[in-house]
């Protein structure tokens, strides 16, 4: 099989625990793309917080896209153009507001490349390291939210999360879109918005079929994308779940699980037999 996309998610599985990119999965992606291959990011993370990666593996030269937002966003970095974009409508993130009350939880957005919330813990501080975006602590999370916005999410700890994530999607599936991206983080997007459904969304305007495409992964959140791409790639410090479900395991994000694959299912059929 002759690959023509791999779509990369960040935290835990393109980059190292320190957040930054191998020398060798570097490496790997830069020569994947010079032989065309398209190199796509997507995460959960806010645009903002993928710009400097996007930038390091210049997709802007080599035309590709990121998929920010859990796949609420896809941006050509070339152009800047946003072929696909969805919000929730500011009512919908005042209601998940207000849920989040209900259920002794924090909430938080992003107004601008600020992170609102009303509650600063060290679940919206993770947010921010991860981001490298400013918390704006406000008194009215309903008053700072006054424009549309792309996702909302949920902040606690792990074992309370769960039972809050079970509760809320019995309640809003066919609603909203409900995943978890960590085990402290619970996103909530438009319904029927994804890694995957924006994945395919993509390969469509690129004219690539999902046989064509590798896409990796550790959590919760890279579930659609995984099932939905050709080659569907768990790193191997994902949760068993996650792993059962994948076409292949890779080596953990410590040990260049990335660049294995691309090495070995792009890279080595680049290379003339003799």
């Amino acid at each position: 099989m002759t690959y023509k996309m791999i779509v990369l998610d960040l935290d835990d599985t393109l980059l190292r625990d320190d957040g930054t990119i191998s020398p060798r999965n570097k490496q790997a992606l830069m020569a994947a793309q010079e032989a065309g291959v398209k190199v796509v990011l997507a995460s959960g993370r806010p645009t903002y917080a993928m710009k400097a990666l996007a930038d390091e593996l210049e997709l802007e030269r080599f035309g590709s896209y990121i998929l920010s937002f859990n796949g609420a966003k896809i941006i050509n970095w070339k152009t800047r153009e946003e072929p696909f974009s969805s919000t929730l409508a500011p009512e919908t993130a005042h209601a998940l507001y207000e849920m989040s009350i209900q259920e002794g939880v924090s909430a938080l957005t992003y107004v601008g490349d600020d992170i609102v919330t009303e509650q600063v813990n060290e679940y919206t501080h993770i947010e921010a390291q991860i981001t490298g975006m400013k918390i704006a602590e406000v008194p009215s999370f309903i008053e700072a939210v006054q424009v549309p916005v792309v996702k909302v999410l949920m902040v606690e700890d792990p074992d309370k999360l769960v039972r809050v994530e079970e509760k809320l999607k019995a309640k809003l599936t066919g609603k909203l879109n409900v995943m978890r991206s960590k085990p402290f983080f619970l996103e909530f997007t438009e319904n029927g918005v994804n890694k995957g459904t924006s994945l395919n969304h993509l390969i469509k305007q690129l004219g690539i079929e999902r046989s064509e495409v590798i896409a990796m992964g550790d959590g919760y959140n890279d579930v659609a994308m995984l099932e939905f791409a050709g080659l569907g790639v768990a790193m191997g410090n994902a949760p068993k779940e996650i792993k059962q479900l994948a076409d292949y395991v890779t080596d953990t994000n410590m040990n260049d699980g990335v660049a294995q694959v691309v090495e070995s299912f792009i890279l080595n059929d680049l290379i003339p037999t003799t």
